[in-house]
């Protein structure tokens, strides 16, 4: 399978014309019955090899975080991050291989974080709540750091969400860190910085709205960083799974799904409903527990669940239609295209 970007490549290199490329995405659009935008691609497989290589890359990474570990603490992260940017050099710089490329910015900057966080732990295991919320926020900055350094070298999509994360502890760390009373808003805070990274995911969005460059593919793992920071803290916030779930804080949870929803085809998007469907099938099973059906509560709820969802992608060109139509003017521009036929 090929992504966008992939094609992009080909008509830069010369391999296929421009009039080429736009054939080929109008012959899948039409193969597939709905636009290349409502798709949402990314790409994750080039082939099998991809598997059998992630697999490799797993393993010795592995092994060499423990023969870090067995030298120093502090190290194992440090060799993981060392060996993950020196492998990138050929399976993401010269090969271009998508799920090794994933894996390896993943060991980098969690190497990164990994070796500081146990680096901390070495030299002051002891910290008082401010300074340990200091340490985050530098642990925080240097891995974000890190990641803008892989996206400088190897500019791997999903690099950049994985900065945006790393800046949103870091914001969250200082803020902690110079107001210590606020510890019990880390969940807000959390919301916030969420809603930060959505915003950068939705400029990501609306500078290709057709979704044919590699801006569309940062923007994929952008919302796919933004969605759960927003879901779990919204949800934790309400005090669901606090306790158990009765029937008003079930619907408020079932219409908060239906906001999300109602967002996600607005962007076309779908890590929102991925995000918060945890809670919405515990919100149903207590409803459907409430209503008595003790013994099928959990079949019932993953029937409407799965049928609902099922509905959702089947007519998800309508819905969106709906939706987006509903919008005003400028917001319809700078969205997706929806399909009027």
């Amino acid at each position: 399978m090929y992504s966008e970007s992939d094609i992009d490549g080909a008509v830069a290199a010369g391999a296929i014309s421009a009039d080429a490329a736009a054939a080929l995405r109008a012959h899948i659009a039409a193969a597939h019955a709905a636009p290349a935008v409502d798709e949402e691609h990314f790409r994750l497989l080039t082939g099998f090899n991809d598997i059998f290589v992630s697999i490799a890359i797993v393993l010795l990474l592995v092994a060499v975080g423990q023969i870090g570990t067995s030298l120093a603490r502090p190290f194992g992260g440090v060799f993981v991050a060392g060996t993950a940017w020196v492998l990138a050099e050929y399976f993401t710089a010269k090969r271009r291989m998508a799920l090794p490329s994933i894996l390896l910015l993943i060991a980098f900057v969690g190497g990164v974080a990994g070796g500081l966080f146990e680096g901390v732990q070495a030299i002051a295991p002891n910290l008082s709540d401010r300074a340990g919320a200091l340490a985050i926020a530098g642990i925080g900055l240097a891995t974000a750091g890190a990641a803008w350094l892989h996206w400088r070298r190897f500019m791997v999509p999903i690099t950049v969400a994985a900065g945006a994360a790393a800046l949103v502890a870091t914001a969250i760390g200082l803020i902690l860190a110079a107001i210590p009373d606020v510890k019990d808003a880390v969940w807000p805070l959390l919301l916030v910085g969420g809603l930060g990274v959505f915003a950068a995911a939705m400029r990501w969005d609306m500078s290709d709205t057709e979704r044919k460059t590699r801006r569309s593919d940062v923007a994929f793992w952008l919302h796919l960083a933004a969605a759960p920071m927003i879901a779990h803290s919204i949800f934790q916030m309400l005090g669901v799974f606090r306790g158990d779930i009765g029937a008003g804080m079930a619907v408020v949870v079932l219409a908060l799904y239906v906001c999300f929803a109602a967002i996600a085809l607005a962007v076309d998007r779908r890590a929102l409903l991925v995000s918060g469907l945890a809670y919405v099938l515990a919100a149903l099973y207590a409803l459907f527990r409430n209503a008595g059906a003790i013994e099928l509560g959990a079949a019932l709820t993953a029937f409407v669940i799965g049928s609902a969802l099922l509905c959702l992608s089947a007519f998800w060109q309508p819905m969106r239609r709906a939706v987006v139509t509903a919008l005003s003017q400028s917001l319809r521009r700078r969205l997706p295209p929806v399909q009027y036929a």
